[in-house]
């Protein structure tokens, strides 16, 4: 696998790497991520905490200390849930961004194609194929060759698969773990988008609100002689 695009070289594994990846809250889609290597540690943080952080459209991934690695920003207007990253934290309007996350299609939902910026190299092109609302997502370089994988975590002591806020990023050898997790993040939000547009597409809707839950009663011809009982008719 040749080398790929890079945030932050500490993060380039020499071998397959498993890291952990927890989220802090279960309140918001995107209340922050915590990430640890194998050996229990601290590498990767995300602290964006409650609604008003989660409608700016932006997310910024830092390191253990604090320190901005990489930011991901909704593109506005789009049709694709295009997204877009850029290096260290985000300032201005002008900064350019370094790689772009949008769906392949509106039907095909479960792909996502990304485009790394590395002028004046020709883009480098990746695929996120697989659901991850279901934690199982492969993401494939230009050549169909696995870089990085998102599994359900296993705990290793009672081989119990955890739940979904605890999950497994796989980082292949020469392949940027940040990088990975900055994809992770977009992904996360992308599911929330999808959670909430099911959500509203399955309310029921009635034609008549007001009169929903009402009776009603039977109509006559005669309405005022509703109730009245008739009188027999004689000859006389």
């Amino acid at each position: 696998m040749k080398d790929g695009f890079v945030v932050a070289d500490r993060f380039v594994f020499q071998e397959e790497t498993h890291l952990t990846v927890l989220k802090t809250s279960l309140f918001f889609a995107n209340d922050g991520f915590t990430v640890y290597d194998c050996k229990g540690d601290l590498v990767l943080r995300v602290d964006t905490y409650g609604p008003e952080a989660r409608d700016s459209g932006e997310i910024v991934l830092m390191d253990a200390n604090g320190r901005c690695l990489l930011t991901v920003r909704r593109k506005m207007p789009s049709l694709h849930h295009r997204w877009e990253g850029f290096t260290g934290e985000r300032i201005d309007g002008h900064q350019k961004p370094i790689f772009s996350l949008r769906r392949s299609s509106m039907i095909g939902r479960s792909t996502m194609s990304v485009e790394v910026f590395r002028d004046p190299e020709p883009c480098e092109e990746y695929q996120i194929e697989g659901n991850f609302a279901q934690r199982c997502c492969t993401i494939l370089n230009a050549e169909r060759e696995l870089v990085a994988e998102i599994q359900r975590k296993v705990d290793a002591s009672t081989q119990v698969v955890l739940g979904k806020d605890a999950f497994s990023l796989c980082v292949k050898p020469g392949f940027d773990g940040a990088f990975a997790m900055g994809l992770v993040l977009v992904l996360d939000q992308i599911n929330c988008d999808d959670y909430v547009t099911q959500v509203v597409q399955e309310e029921p809707v009635t034609d008549d609100s007001v009169t929903q839950g009402v009776q009603v009663e039977p109509v006559t011809d005669d309405p005022v002689t509703q109730g009245v009982p008739e009188e027999p008719v004689t000859d006389d």
